[in-house]
C-alpha cells in the first residue's frame, strides 16, 4: 500500500502561483511513477502532469504546458507541482496519484493504483 498526502492548496489571484506537495509513504518512493490530476467544479477528473520513476521523463496537459512544472525529490519522498500564471479555469481539486507497476509517465487516470485525498486550488479573477 502507498499513502499519498497532498498539501499546498489554497486561494490565489489570477496570475498568481502555488506549489503543491504530495508526500508518499508505504513503498520505496523511487519505485513509483507519479502524476497529478484535477477535477474542476462540475467536471470530470483530467490529467495535469506526470513524472517517471527516475524523474527523467515528464509529460503535461496542453492546458498547463509552460505554466506548471512537476518535480520529485526521492530523498524526501515527495512530488511537487509548481503552478505559475494561474487562471480561474485552473480552479479544481488536485489529486496526486502513484503507480508502482510502470516506469514511465501516463495520462490515464485508471492506470494509477493509489490516490491522495486531494487539495483544493481556487483562482479568483
Amino acid at each position: 500500500q502507498v499513502q499519498l498526502v497532498e498539501s499546498g492548496g489554497g486561494l490565489v489571484q489570477d496570475g498568481g502561483s502555488l506549489r503543491l506537495s504530495c508526500a508518499a509513504s508505504g513503498r520505496t518512493f523511487s519505485g513509483l511513477a507519479l502524476g497529478w490530476f484535477r477535477r474542476g467544479p462540475g467536471k470530470e477528473r483530467v490529467f495535469v502532469t506526470a513524472i517517471s520513476r527516475s524523474g527523467g521523463s515528464t509529460s503535461y496537459a496542453e492546458t498547463v504546458k509552460g505554466r506548471f512544472t512537476i518535480s520529485r525529490d526521492n530523498t524526501k519522498n515527495t512530488v511537487y507541482l509548481q503552478m505559475n500564471s494561474l487562471k480561474p479555469e485552473d480552479t479544481a481539486v488536485y489529486y496526486c496519484a502513484a503507480d508502482q507497476r510502470r516506469f514511465g509517465t501516463s495520462d490515464v487516470w485508471h492506470e494509477y493504483e493509489y490516490w491522495g485525498q486531494g487539495t483544493q486550488v481556487t483562482v479568483s479573477s
